[in-house]
């Protein structure tokens, strides 16, 4: 049952680890499969404007780059591991009002995408490119740190426009997520190295990108918990379990 990590970020937004080191330090682990979704701000605002002025962002001419350093780090990680690398993006829609912010994750996504296109559209974009929609953290991360709660404060309009809807973030199961009936993703959104300890998605097949994504939007998975303490070190924690425990609180 091969744990995948599918909210990850590298150099090339805001991330602290390069691509390769990410294939090893995830390869090294043990992990089954993993998706690379750096930031890809919108212009249209102050933040996404200020993002590409700091180069925390991909831009249409990084993107080609981008992509083709997922695809020779996949062969790699593949040839080393045995770890299947998704190409991903997570189009960014930053505002100064947590209300009006919205991520979203597109899974298999090696195409560049306007970030200035309405939500509805970005999904629409990531779906005719063969990806899978997924709703970043839409609920509070539990941390001090920005927030975005567009989409879930409008998730009954939004419903079809999604795959799945992050149960975790890092380290804390959304409850909110965890008692509706939406199909759910649990990744890291990992910056840092230390953030490798957080709720995982397992899958039973993860020997191909397209055999990946169909589980996940079939919601073929379970959750578990990985505790980060160098190479290994794995505490399992069933999701079934949690949902069951939430439902009697």
């Amino acid at each position: 049952m091969p744990l995948c990590d599918f909210h990850i970020h590298s150099t090339y937004s805001d991330g602290e680890l390069s691509i390769p080191e990410l294939v090893d330090l995830y390869g090294l682990n043990g992990f089954g499969a993993i998706a690379i979704t750096d930031h890809l701000c919108e212009t249209d605002g102050l933040l996404g404007f200020t993002a590409k002025a700091l180069d925390k962002t991909l831009t249409r001419d990084t993107f080609p780059f981008y992509i083709e350093e997922i695809r020779q780090q996949a062969e790699r990680a593949w040839r080393l591991y045995n770890m299947v690398v998704i190409p991903g993006v997570e189009i960014t829609k930053n505002s100064f009002r947590h209300e009006d912010s919205a991520h979203i994750l597109g899974l298999g996504v090696d195409q560049y995408i306007n970030p200035n296109l309405s939500i509805e559209r970005v999904c629409k974009a990531i779906r005719e490119l063969g990806g899978v929609t997924v709703a970043a953290h839409p609920v509070s991360t539990r941390k001090v740190e920005p927030q975005t709660y567009y989409l879930w404060n409008h998730r009954h309009q939004l419903y079809d426009m999604f795959d799945a809807w992050e149960i975790a973030s890092g380290q804390h199961i959304f409850t909110e997520v965890a008692e509706t009936q939406l199909p759910v993703l649990a990744n890291s959104d990992l910056h840092k190295r230390r953030q490798m300890s957080s709720w995982k998605t397992v899958l039973k097949d993860a020997t191909s990108v397209g055999a990946v994504l169909e589980q996940v939007k079939n919601q073929n998975l379970d959750f578990q918990f990985f505790n980060y303490q160098g190479v290994g070190n794995v505490i399992e924690i069933s999701c079934n379990e949690t949902h069951r425990e939430m439902a009697q609180s």
